[in-house]
């Protein structure tokens, strides 16, 4: 095996590694779905208890990092899901946070970040994308 073919199967690896577990943080974020009393007391939270679909949003944004997460884990509809969830972390960190992405809502920002790696460059070769597309 060659240097450049060793550096490529270390680089789908580690694309595969950084997927996988950036997709089971995000649908394990998101399986807070499954639990109704959480789910309620986020309705309570200031910003959705104004708003007349408070508690229907709350379910879609942790249902979309569910879906999202499982997607992305799985490698399947890698660019959809990362649309999901950039779209969903932004929304936390400028609608339920503070906008701070520098400090206080750091953690949203960075999954934000996370995502859109895997919009540009896909999900890497060990994916469900990539034995589609064969």
């Amino acid at each position: 095996m060659n240097q450049h073919s060793g550096n490529t199967q270390l680089n789908s690896i580690g694309t595969a590694i950084i997927r996988i577990v950036t997709g089971l943080l995000m649908a394990y974020h998101g399986f807070e779905i499954f639990d109704a009393k959480l789910m309620n007391d986020y309705a309570q939270w200031d910003m959705f208890k104004e708003l007349p679909m408070g508690l229907a949003l709350v379910y879609l944004g942790k249902g979309a990092e569910f879906m999202a997460g499982i997607l992305l884990a799985l490698g399947l509809f890698t660019r959809f899901a990362s649309i999901i969830i950039s779209v969903t972390m932004l929304s936390i960190t400028f609608f339920v946070g503070h906008g701070k992405f520098w400090y206080e809502d750091q953690h949203p920002f960075l999954f934000v970040l996370l995502a859109l790696v895997f919009f540009f460059n896909g999900a890497g070769t060990l994916s469900l994308d990539s034995k589609l597309k064969r």
